[in-house]
C-alpha cells in the first residue's frame, strides 16, 4: 500500500475504477455480446472479463503489494497463494444472469478486507448510474451522469427498523431456507433485487434485513458488507457473530466460499 494512502483515499481510487469498469460494461451492452458457461455452469461474458481487466490493472499498478482475489481469475485457477491479512475482493460484474437477461440489477464490486473485516467497499450499478461507497467515516450514494462520471455524494445510513420489516431477498437464487427465515416475521414486506444491490438497500435505509441461506462467494459480498457497516449496519453469521472474510473459512468448500449469513440494518 502506498504509505500515504488512507482507507478513504483507497476508496476514492476504487470509486473511479468501478466507474471506468461500468463505462466499459455499458459499451459492451451497446456493441452486443454473447454469454458462455464456466465450469460451474454460471454465465460469463466479455463484459465480465473487460471490467475485471480494468480493475486489476488499476489495483495492481497502485497497490502492487496488496493481493487481489477476483472472480474470473479465480475461475481460471489464478487465485493468490497467500493473501495475508489485507487483500481486495473483486467481482467485476455481479449479477451476470440479470445482465444477460437485459435487466439492470448488476453491479461492479470492489472490497478491501483487513484482518477478516471488510473495511472499504465500492458498488457501481452502471445501468442505473448509481454508485455506493463506504469506509470508516461514512457511506455514500453517488449518482453518475451518462458518461459515468460521479456527481455530488449524499451520505446514507441504515434506518431504525419499524414493523412491518422490509426484508430483501435474491431475485435469481432463492432457497427454501430463506423462505423459512422470512416467514418468521409476520407481515414483513419482501423486496427482491439482484446482485449486491441488496446490501445497498439496507445501507440507504430502504430495507431492514437481508438473509442469505444459499451459496455465494466472498467477492459477491465484501464490498456491500463494507458499505453496510459504514452506514451503521452489520452482517452476521447465523450464530450472531460478525461475519468474517478470508480463505478456508467454509469447511468442505472453495477457499473464498461464503457461509450463510444475515445482513441487517438497525433492528434495536
Amino acid at each position: 500500500m502506498l504509505d500515504h494512502d488512507t482507507d478513504a483515499e483507497i476508496l476514492k481510487f476504487c470509486e473511479q475504477l468501478a466507474l471506468d469498469a461500468g463505462r466499459r460494461i455499458m459499451e459492451i451492452v451497446h456493441e452486443g455480446f454473447s454469454a458462455e458457461l464456466k465450469m460451474d455452469s454460471s454465465p460469463v461474458t466479455l463484459a465480465d472479463r473487460e471490467a475485471e481487466r480494468i480493475i486489476l490493472e488499476g489495483l495492481r499498478s497502485r497497490y502492487p503489494q496488496i493481493p487481489v482475489v477476483a472472480e474470473e481469475e479465480a475461475a481460471a485457477g489464478r487465485e493468490p497463494q497467500n493473501v495475508g491479512s489485507v487483500f481486495f475482493l473483486v467481482d467485476p460484474l455481479d449479477g451476470t444472469r440479470e445482465f444477460v437477461r437485459g435487466g439492470d440489477d448488476y453491479t461492479v464490486n470492489i472490497g478491501l478486507v483487513r484482518a477478516g473485516v471488510p473495511v472499504a467497499g465500492v458498488i457501481y450499478a452502471p445501468a442505473r448510474f448509481a454508485l455506493y461507497s463506504g469506509a470508516e467515516g461514512g457511506a455514500w450514494e453517488i449518482p453518475a451522469d451518462a458518461q459515468h462520471v460521479a456527481k455530488d455524494r449524499r451520505a446514507i445510513q441504515v434506518r431504525s427498523a419499524t414493523e412491518p420489516l422490509k426484508i430483501v431477498a435474491s431475485r435469481s437464487h432463492n432457497t427454501p431456507e430463506t423462505d423459512e427465515f422470512i416467514a418468521r416475521y409476520k407481515g414483513a414486506e419482501r423486496m427482491t433485487v439482484g446482485s449486491s444491490l441488496k446490501f445497498c438497500l439496507l445501507a440507504s435505509g430502504q430495507a431492514d434485513l437481508y438473509p442469505r441461506m444459499g451459496r455465494t462467494m466472498q467477492w459477491d459480498t465484501a464490498a456491500g458488507d463494507a458499505i453496510l457497516r459504514a452506514a451503521g449496519g452489520i452482517t452476521r453469521e447465523l450464530d450472531g457473530a460478525p461475519y468474517r472474510y478470508g480463505p478456508g473459512l467454509t469447511p468442505g468448500d472453495e477457499d473464498f466460499a461464503n457461509r450463510h449469513f444475515i445482513a441487517e440494518g438497525r433492528l434495536a
